[in-house]
């Protein structure tokens, strides 16, 4: 055991006993391989986190945070040892696990075991794509490596396996993995719950395994790595180690797992290392033989060397990459999405959403070449197609995914794509489907990122293949995730403008959610148009209306042929299309009274789960929705069956009235 891996070691103990929580034993267990990737291989700028060309380090295993943060706070980064003191503290830059934008050189949250890895292949497949677009004969301005440890959990976790198995296929040979084999998990020892033949797994999907590296051994792991680097597939690395190495009486077990060693261990741990530093003090020589800043401010000097070169001789790609880094649209891009909403509103297309959506990509696909399309498997029925895309194959870059039956490892590898930066990805499924992929979307949204899901076949509408395809409480479930924006257009403009929104998304991410039947398009106002982008607007107003219908969606038609019906019963009601509930939420107090004015009754309608829209309706409205799963039949007949009928809406009015 190397001065330079026990400095991470004793940093890891003493912040988890101070903080008297948290995971000592992987930290102490992948102290060296840790050492021997960022004193070797790394190639990073602690003086500028974002540097474009860093390699990507993930750790997938997130409860061993307090490594990580060694190691950002031994090689430079913004990360004091008072930080350090601060481990699991309230609003601390040292989480108990890693978190997405509180702590520069953390590249993505993880925690939920397994994410990591997918995330990562996501950073893999992007830094794939970026280089085939904009590398040229002697001007690699992208060419990075993305390095992630994992352990037993993460592996066992099934998003591993979809993720994994897809980099295989694409050989993904930039993407190198540091497997920490140690064995143990909260429960014990794994042999009891996980014994299958984890280097032959990955063997199978297409990957270089090194098997059987000493996890302690810094020679060992030096060539690991360097055999990884020379090979085209992505690579696997087993190091066999010992969870808490170099805890007298508590390595190798689970008592070391997720709790402090306690006063009594650390003492005598610190004695068998011969470590005689106080709590929380590196030696000078060793701090400085761990920084990396002089090295970092190096290997930028010359990557940026290297790319003003690259400005000289390709100006418009330079030009394109670097507005690409940013963030920004193209000039072009408000010029060319109004010429489009002229264009839908001349045609007056009655079409389903999902084909409006891929319409809409198409339109989107001609300004943002940055836009990496993909479905689950799907392609057909999603319609994420567009005419320019390039399926990405084999050790080939493209625009275009086809991840297979892998909902979760898509919407992770989304984020990590999104992470990446430089590539705006989009990724679909059935909105059935989206429970695959629900923690993954939880945690666009905890990380403030920006991906586009695209979620279609959005109700009972699906018709004939029955229940276990027929949405109900999903919409619902995605709307009560914090900071998502979750919708439901109902035809040919609010979709393009869904679209929009999610492309000018910055810190939220999206949910696009479509329908497979045709709807007709509904004729607005300019002003009606502008207002779609807050989340709801009166879409067919009247005067002086004695109650309010709410609808998003295919429900939007219902809601107008009900105000008609009651219309001439001369009872006049207003009709709202809320697209997006949580753009709603946040518009100012009077614009949400003039839309919904409080004193009038409510009734929402929705083909999907009615509590949710308690909060609009209030406990004197009413809803006309669904609660209870669908049948297997045509769709006519199922909204005729569970009552999205004009006469049911009709009733419903009355009886609120």
């Amino acid at each position: 055991m190397s001065v330079l891996a026990n400095a991470l070691r004793f940093l890891a103990i003493d912040a988890i006993q101070k903080a008297n929580s948290g995971h000592p034993g992987a930290p102490m267990g992948m102290a060296e391989m840790a050492e021997v990737l960022w004193t070797r291989f790394l190639r990073h700028n602690p003086n500028n986190p974002q540097f474009f060309n860093r390699d990507r380090f993930v750790l997938s295993n997130g409860h061993a945070s307090m490594l990580l943060y060694a190691l950002l706070h031994l090689t430079g980064y913004e990360l004091s040892i008072d930080d350090l003191k601060n481990f699991r503290q309230f609003k601390s830059k040292t989480p108990g696990h890693p978190e997405y934008g509180y702590t520069a050189g953390v590249e993505t949250t993880t925690g939920p075991l397994g994410q990591g890895i997918a995330n990562a292949v996501g950073m893999a497949l992007a830094e794939r794509i970026l280089a085939e677009e904009f590398n040229r004969e002697g001007f690699p301005i992208i060419d990075h490596y993305t390095y992630v440890f994992v352990g037993d959990g993460c592996l066992m976790e099934g998003v591993s396996h979809e993720a994994a198995s897809l980099a295989g296929t694409l050989a993904l040979g930039k993407l190198i993995v540091l497997y920490d084999r140690n064995q143990i998990s909260i429960d014990g020892n794994v042999a009891g719950w996980f014994d299958e033949n984890v280097p032959q797994r990955f063997a199978s999907y297409g990957w270089q395994v090194i098997d059987s590296v000493n996890g302690h051994d810094t020679e060992a792991l030096t060539k690991a790595l360097e055999q990884a680097q020379q090979d085209n597939r992505p690579s696997l690395i087993c190091c066999d180690t010992v969870i808490g190495c170099g805890s007298v009486n508590k390595a190798g077990s689970h008592a070391v797992h997720g709790s402090p060693l306690g006063e009594e261990e650390i003492a005598a741990t610190r004695n068998a290392l011969n470590w005689t530093s106080a709590p929380f003090e590196i030696p000078e020589d060793i701090q400085a033989a761990w920084n990396a800043k002089k090295k970092g401010e190096q290997l930028e000097a010359e990557w940026q060397d290297l790319f003003q070169r690259y400005q000289k001789q390709y100006p418009q790609e330079a030009a394109e990459f670097l507005r690409r880094m940013s963030g920004r649209q193209p000039e072009n891009f408000e010029q060319h999405i109004q010429a489009a909403l002229k264009d839908i509103a001349e045609k007056k297309e009655k079409i389903a959403t999902r084909k409006a959506s891929q319409n809409s990509i198409a339109v989107l696909a001609k300004v943002l070449p940055e836009l990496v399309g993909g479905s689950a498997d799907l392609t057909p029925s999603n319609l994420t197609h567009w005419k320019e895309a390039v399926s990405i194959q084999k050790g080939k870059g493209g625009n275009y995914v086809h991840y297979g039956v892998r909902e979760f490892g898509m919407a992770a590898m989304i984020n990590g794509m999104t992470l990446h930066g430089g590539v705006r990805p989009f990724g679909a499924t059935f909105l059935m489907f989206s429970e695959y992929a629900h923690n993954a979307l939880r945690m666009a949204s905890l990380m403030k990122i920006n991906p586009i899901f695209v979620f279609t076949h959005d109700s009972i509408g699906l018709g004939e293949d029955g229940p276990t395809h027929q949405p109900v409480e999903q919409i619902a479930g995605l709307r009560q995730i914090p900071n998502m924006n979750v919708w439901r257009p109902c035809d040919t403009e609010e979709s393009l403008i869904a679209w929009v929104s999610a492309i000018q998304s910055e810190h939220t991410p999206s949910c696009l959610i479509f329908s497979r039947q045709n709807l007709p398009y509904i004729e607005r106002t300019a002003e009606q148009q502008a207002n779609i982008k807050r989340g709801a607007y009166v879409i067919s107003p009247v005067q002086n209306p004695v109650a309010v219908l709410i609808a998003t969606g295919s429900e939007v038609e219902l809601a107008i042929r009900a105000q008609k019906a009651l219309a001439e019963e001369n009872i006049a009601v207003s009709v709202v299309s809320m697209p997006c509930t949580r753009l709603f939420d946040i518009q100012p107090a009077s614009y949400r009274d003039a839309v919904l004015p409080h004193q009038l009754p409510k009734v929402a309608i929705e083909a999907g789960i009615g509590e949710y829209w308690r909060k609009y309706v209030g406990l004197n409205g009413a809803t006309v929705s669904m609660d209870q799963f669908g049948e297997s039949a045509p769709a006519e007949a199922l909204f005729q069956h569970f009552g999205f009928t004009v006469e049911n809406v009709v009733n419903t009015v009355k009886q609120v009235l």
